[in-house]
């Protein structure tokens, strides 16, 4: 059975999927007791006109594309390391693209747009298991390290957690950070697919959907791990899911394990870069990984000012 009914238009090299309106999911979502930048409320008093689409939402729309591009190998090696340039709110049209590469190459660059022609997120689509420097591996290399940092001040370059145990089953509610579950998520996936919830995937069972991973990645992610001070708000800045040995199966046991690879910043934001590794359970076996830029608002942490006045003077 094919993965996506998913029309995709090719010209002059160029893969495009058709215009999808994505779902809000996480109007509700909440960390360190209060709302995130996906509540209208919240995302209007920090000069967005609503709550934002979570970026990996997107990344869906990409899957059926990659698909086309490198068959079955793409769920289980594919990599997508994206940019987002700006958000998409519920009731938008957007559209995801990706340039064929050229025979026998493994790196293709994808870009989406809204319909009225506004760049949503630019990156790279690769397939492994040995990879090419991804558009995140590049952008990682020329960061300028933070300096002053205030709601980061507490955190080092280097930073490790222990491993975590943590799964993803169909009905299983991934908490206050994802307030839903997979199943829910897929009545409302911009590309469905029967390989996401039956056994009729070439593996003989579900697999996780790439949006997805980033949830099972993130689960537990707020419990304490790094000394990130708050309460604020954040948002995804630069995103990228790489399949190591996947993919990655609904109901299965895995393990996470987070390090802080690096802090950059810009006139509004700190930024807090962690990569996080997917492991089968009790092995080493490494099934995947995320790397996460998230962006906290200077201005939504209210003793900013103080405590920057406070360590710097």
């Amino acid at each position: 059975m094919a993965a996506f009914e998913t029309p995709v238009h090719e010209v002059d090299g160029v893969l495009a999927g058709p215009l999808r309106m994505p779902r809000q999911m996480l109007a509700v979502q909440e960390y360190d007791g209060h709302a995130s930048i996906h509540d209208d409320e919240t995302a209007r008093k920090l000069g967005f006109k609503g709550g934002t689409i979570e970026g990996p939402t997107h990344f869906s729309q990409f899957a059926p594309l990659g698909s086309a591009v490198w068959g079955e190998a793409w769920f289980a090696h594919g990599c997508l390391s994206a940019h987002y340039r700006n958000a998409a709110f519920e009731g938008e049209e957007v559209r995801a693209f990706l340039r064929r590469p050229a025979a026998g190459e493994r790196q293709a660059e994808v870009w989406m747009l809204r319909a009225d022609g506004t760049e949503i997120l630019g990156g790279t689509a690769s397939l492994g298991p040995h990879f090419a420097p991804t558009a995140l591996d590049r952008r990682l290399a020329e960061l300028t390290p933070l300096a002053d940092p205030v709601v980061l001040a507490d955190v080092k370059v280097g930073l490790t957690s222990q491993r975590v145990p943590v799964r993803m089953d169909a009905d299983q509610h991934m908490g206050a950070l994802y307030p839903f579950s997979l199943a829910q998520k897929l009545e409302r996936i911009t590309e469905p697919s029967p390989w996401y919830s039956g056994d009729a995937s070439p593996w003989g069972r579900a697999i996780v959907p790439m949006e997805m991973i980033s949830v099972l990645m993130q689960y537990t992610a707020r419990d304490g791990v790094f000394p990130v001070r708050g309460p604020a708000v954040g948002l995804f800045a630069d995103q990228e899911i790489r399949l190591l040995d996947g993919p990655v199966f609904v109901g299965e046991a895995y393990e996470v394990r987070r390090e802080v690879v690096a802090m950059s910043g810009s006139r509004r934001t700190e930024s807090l870069w962690v990569r996080s590794t997917l492991y089968a359970a009790q092995t080493d076996r490494k099934v995947a990984t995320m790397l996460l830029n998230l962006a906290t608002l200077k201005e939504s942490y209210a003793p900013y000012a103080a405590e920057r006045a406070a360590l710097y003077g």
